[in-house]
């Protein structure tokens, strides 16, 4: 809706999609433990719902107001899933590295990582998830 008010170019709805998709990410996985007692226990099943609820969300909003294509979803779906899982295995195996071998804070490793993720995802998903098929 926000693109209708105001014509935004596809890269300021991308950085708009991506401040929604993160107030949603970092809000449902709380809200999940809070309102079902039987995830703070199993609150490892809760991050893995809240995971694929968040996948989902989060493409939606690419989708429909970042790069509005009319592709073959799951195809698309499948591209935007690989690039997040990628990323989060690499996030893994990263975050260790920087802390104990580099000496870097947490907080700041994560920091880098996730500007490498927002500046990796918008080549990403503009070249690969939701590029025009009919331009190649």
């Amino acid at each position: 809706m926000l693109g209708r008010v105001v014509p935004l170019g596809r890269p300021l709805r991308f950085l708009v999609a991506g401040g929604l998709n993160t107030l949603f990410g970092l809000s449902f996985y709380p809200l999940l433990l809070w309102a079902v007692p039987l995830f703070r226990t199993h609150y490892m099943t809760a991050l893995g719902i809240a995971q694929i609820v968040c996948l989902c969300f989060a493409f939606t909003t690419y989708k429909l107001g970042v790069f509005r294509t009319r592709g073959n979803i799951l195809r698309e779906f499948a591209a935007f899933a690989s690039f997040y899982l990628f990323n989060y295995a690499a996030n893994w195996a990263a975050l260790p590295l920087l802390v104990e071998v580099g000496g870097i804070s947490p907080i700041v490793a994560q920091l880098g990582f996730t500007i490498i993720l927002v500046i990796g995802s918008w080549f990403w998903h503009n070249r690969v998830t939701f590029r025009d098929r009919g331009a190649s």
